[in-house]
């Protein structure tokens, strides 16, 4: 990996840096005066609201906003909505997100959308990990994560290069000053074992850790499929003197899986009707794993400068490894014999490095008596991927027949996986620089700006393909809030992505990038005592620019032109918080029309509810009672064939996954919690993002024992 230089920033990068310098050195004298004085830390972000709304929201501008005075729609899943519903890994969290679709493809490999687009913006700590795509492999366990923040629409501001869908920020846990411990241990169906520690503690006055431990194995409702996770995780924070805080966190998290999906089921027969698998059928061999590992280390550093004034300095290295022999399925299956499936066998091994640097300067300024908010910074990524993929083409076990799935139990020849050499070398950078701000017109008006210049730099080549390319974009930002009262207050935004393209012209030429743009209005109000948190947004959001073949292009050097790509506008409705002192709620309702790609419109659901609910029993002392509850509407994929002379289409109707939990505390240390899961024991196709696809599981329990000191 390269160092991470920052001298060849865009002008408006270097510009960044000298007024950074400048403010620093202009407040030294200050600084050192004011030395004596405690360290106070003036980013405050958000209002806290009892388990399900937190005050962590730092994704949409590093201004030190509150949830109600950022122009966009901020969705926060907190700890305790977590932990009362079991949401053990990010899958589970985001299908609780409003306005989010899981499109989970496989076992091992999922997908997120958002407004119609996929959602490529990721964050740990509020540090963007910039990537080409959305999937997440593996899936992420959420032990270690006290909120996972979720800003929808383009947030170019603070992400660069991606789609105008959603930013999803997963922030860690921190050390506590106060020793606090806890351990749970579960099981549940399919000999799901489960266990969880936690400790935290303050090593002195102004240093303290936390450590973490979680372990699961479970096996699968899916046939063969087993898991295995272990996650480590460290932190500490210490104030290194009366204004300078040192904070590092450490992650390893590594999950390991037999016989995992790689692709999925086949949907439709050779005469075009559907297929209707047992929920457990699967694809993968007895023989086929996928393991992936993850090493995380995050380190910032925090300057105060006057009490009004913040310097933050902060690093990540991300290596995320990939190991794994695998077993797909393709073709089409005869209805009457289900014979007609081949087998494909693969080793595919991966690897990525991510260096992440990120420089910044937040704080306020005084003009025309009244105290507005400033934020700017640089930030550098270095990113390396490299796949390597192997075939058998010669011993006759790479690409086998295979008989009818529902009876198939996972036997197939092992295969010699020493053919066809391919896969990718390619490196990416990223650099940018931005600056926003927050002008107060009057007490009730708020007037946001921002802008963002980012550029893009690839190397290397992707399975033949030459993936070297240089983009710049300047990304605006700007937005509004008007407080018509205390407790209500009305937004408007606009803000736009770009995503960089490899495909070129007609003329040779590369195409311009992805632009995508987001419009947003809506109302968000602080109700009953401010514990009710209520946002209202209409959006609309469009791509243009994307990549489509010119037909009667050469097979082997296809062209493209850039075309409008999608667009989608619709209606979000979100409540948080607590409605008495016994009950609180997480309930939303979106609805989205896309126009501009078919097969994107029919396998988005347009309706979407979800419901999470608690409601301590004053009759039981201790007891607490809940649910969590999905509803989507239909959702169709009409499959891309011509060969049988039928056109099939693959349908979803409506369905609603039903939740529910209990929670009793025997003692104050001691507690008990039972989750019963897809009560209604529905039937459902995960996704048809894909030509393929696999069943949700079906109804299942767990239970937990819980200790704190």
């Amino acid at each position: 990996m390269s160092a991470l230089p920052l001298l060849r920033l865009s002008k408006l990068a270097i510009c960044t840096s000298f007024a950074l310098g400048s403010i620093a050195h202009a407040t030294s004298q200050n600084n050192n005066n004011d030395s004596d004085k405690s360290y106070e830390k003036i980013a405050v972000y958000g209002q806290h609201y009892k388990n399900y709304i937190t005050e962590d929201a730092q994704s949409a501008t590093k201004l030190g906003l509150t949830i109600k005075e950022t122009p966009q729609s901020v969705s926060v899943i907190s700890r305790a909505l977590m932990d009362d519903f079991s949401l053990d890994d990010i899958n589970a969290v985001l299908e609780t997100t409003p306005g989010v679709t899981v499109e989970q493809i496989e076992t091992d490999r999922t997908y997120f959308k958002a407004r119609g687009f996929e959602i490529t913006n990721f964050q740990i700590n509020g540090m963007g990990t910039p990537q080409d795509n959305g999937s997440i492999q593996g899936t992420l366990d959420t032990a270690i994560f006290e909120s996972v923040e979720v800003v929808r629409g383009a947030n170019g501001l603070m992400t660069g290069a991606g789609n105008p869908s959603a930013t999803v920020n997963m922030v860690l846990k921190k050390p506590t000053y106060q020793t606090q411990i806890s351990a749970s241990a579960s099981y549940g169906s399919w000999d799901n074992k489960r266990i969880e520690l936690d400790a935290s503690t303050a090593l002195a006055e102004d240093h303290a850790v936390r450590v973490a431990f979680t372990k699961q194995t479970t096996d699968s409702y899916l046939d063969r499929y087993k898991q295995d996770k272990t996650i480590y995780y460290f932190a500490y924070e210490g104030q290194l003197t009366s204004s300078t805080v040192l904070s590092v966190n450490y992650v390893d998290q590594q999950k390991d899986a037999d016989s995992p999906l790689w692709g999925a089921l086949p949907l439709y027969y050779s005469d075009g009707s559907a297929t209707n698998f047992n929920t457990s059928t699967s694809t993968a061999a007895d023989w086929s794993y996928w393991n992936n590992s993850t090493e995380q280390l995050f380190v910032s550093l925090e300057q105060s400068i006057a009490n009004t004034w913040l310097l933050k300095a902060s690093y990540a290295h991300l290596v995320n490894e990939q190991d794994s022999n695998l077993f797909y399925v393709y073709g089409t299956p005869n209805h009457e014999t289900g014979l007609g499936l081949t087998g494909y066998a693969s080793e595919y091994d991966h690897k990525d490095k991510h260096d992440i640097l990120d420089l910044y300067a937040a704080g306020k300024f005084n003009v025309f008596g009244m105290e507005h908010d400033l934020s700017f910074g640089v930030n550098q990524a270095d990113m390396d991927n490299i796949d390597k993929s192997l075939y058998d083409f010669t011993t006759g076990n790479g690409f086998p027949a295979m008989p009818e799935l529902g009876g198939w139990d996972g036997i197939a020849p092992a295969p010699t996986l020493t053919d066809g050499l391919t896969g990718a070398d390619v490196t990416n950078r990223q650099r940018s620089a931005y600056i926003s701000t927050r002008i107060r017109t009057t007490n009730s008006l708020s007037l946001l700006a921002g802008v963002s210049h980012v550029n893009w730099q690839s190397k290397g080549e992707s399975y033949g393909t030459a993936k070297d390319k240089d983009s710049d974009q300047t990304i605006p930002y700007f937005g509004t809030v008007y407080d018509i009262n205390e407790n209500v207050s009305a937004y408007a935004s606009y803000t736009e992505t770009f995503v960089p393209q490899t495909e070129r012209d007609i003329t040779g030429d590369y195409l311009d990038p992805i632009t995508g743009e987001s419009r947003e209005i809506g109302i968000k109000a602080q109700l009953l005592d401010n514990d009710l948190f209520v946002t209202l947004a209409y959006f609309d959001a469009k791509q243009v620019g994307l990549a489509v073949a010119i037909a009667g292009s050469a097979p082997d050097d296809t062209r493209y032109y850039g075309a409008d790509g999608i667009s989608s506008d619709g209606f979000e409705v979100e409540l948080s918080g607590k409605i008495s002192d016994t009950l609180s709620t997480s309930f939303s309702y979106s609805t989205i029309n896309i126009e501009g790609d078919e097969l994107v419109k029919n396998y988005t659901p347009k309706n979407q509810y979800k419901l999470a609910i608690t409601h301590k029993l004053p009759e039981f002392d201790g007891l607490t009672v809940g649910l969590n509850y999905r509803w989507q509407d239909d959702t169709k994929r009409i499959q891309p064939t011509t060969s049988l002379g039928v056109t099939p289409v693959t349908k979803q109707d409506a369905f609603g996954i039903l939740n529910l939990m209990a929670t009793y505390d025997i003692t104050d240390n001691i507690g008990v919690s039972f989750n019963l899961n897809n009560v209604t024991n529905e039937k459902y196709l995960h996704s048809l993002y894909w030509e393929q696809g696999y069943y949700g599981a079906p109804r299942s329990y767990g239970i937990s024992m819980n200790w704190q000191l």
